[in-house]
């Protein structure tokens, strides 16, 4: 069992628990809408070897008053930057992402991977297919509210819950709105090949990632795709995540 009386991660960008002695660190991104709290108890799943902390977007609870990035590109560039000045040691990294995250993190790699003095090993990927580019998917309009929130039923009927108390809502639904128009407008010019392996994660009832779309992610590496499917729908990592770190852990280590 790791020891969780060791320090705390808490950055502008970045939080989780310090383990000494870790071989390798892996820093995870969330859903639209969601927030570094979805992987809070990641590092008493995962051996003392992993690292673990994940990023905090703006617009949602500790820092709901930063502005939100208004392109994807906007976000990536700020957290590498961070994670680069944030973390400043040469431990090796792996990044994670689910949903929209996924999306995040294959960008934060695409910048860290000439960054000198740091060491990316691996990139995993859940929940999303690869990027679309401009010619197979025209960037569209931010969607409007009712649409996303039956995207959010569609994805996740229980959480989503939350968005209908009125006392709530507005709070939290700017962050969910951002989220959303940002991925509407997201088509890189072009896809850049990784040198890194990576592995693609999905649920296999997941409504709008089917298994079979995990594939397209061998579009962007030189070394290699893993794909790996675990029973459920898009939310899959929550009831499965004992399974899932394990299985994590085995491609890290």
């Amino acid at each position: 069992m790791r020891d969780m009386t060791t320090q705390d991660i808490r950055t502008r960008w970045f939080r989780g628990v310090r383990a000494p002695g870790a071989k390798i660190r892996l820093v995870c991104f969330p859903h639209a809408g969601g927030a570094a709290v979805s992987f809070r108890d990641w590092a008493t799943l995962t051996p003392p070897e992993i690292e673990v902390m994940s990023a905090q977007y703006p617009g949602r609870q500790d820092r709901l008053r930063d502005p939100y990035p208004t392109t994807m590109e906007e976000l990536a560039d700020a957290i590498t930057t961070a994670l680069l000045h944030e973390t400043a040691d040469d431990l090796p990294l792996a990044l994670f992402g689910h949903s929209m995250g996924s999306s995040v993190a294959y960008e934060v790699a695409r910048r860290l991977q000439d960054a000198p003095g740091r060491t990316l090993t691996h990139l995993i990927v859940s929940g999303r297919p690869r990027p679309r580019l401009p010619q197979e998917l025209a960037p569209a309009p931010a969607p409007t509210d009712t649409e996303i929130l039956d995207h959010v039923r569609l994805l996740d009927p229980e959480g989503a819950a939350v968005y209908d108390h009125p006392e709530l809502r507005p709070v939290i639904m700017p962050a969910l709105r951002a989220d959303f128009g940002l991925l509407a407008a997201y088509r890189p010019a072009h896809l850049h090949r990784l040198g890194i392996p990576v592995t693609a994660c999905g649920g296999d009832r997941d409504p709008v990632c089917p298994v079979e779309s995990l594939s397209s992610w061998s579009d962007i590496t030189t070394e290699g795709l893993d794909v790996r499917a675990f029973q459920g729908n898009h939310f899959y990592l929550n009831p499965r995540k004992e399974e899932l770190l394990a299985f994590l852990t085995s491609r890290l280590l």
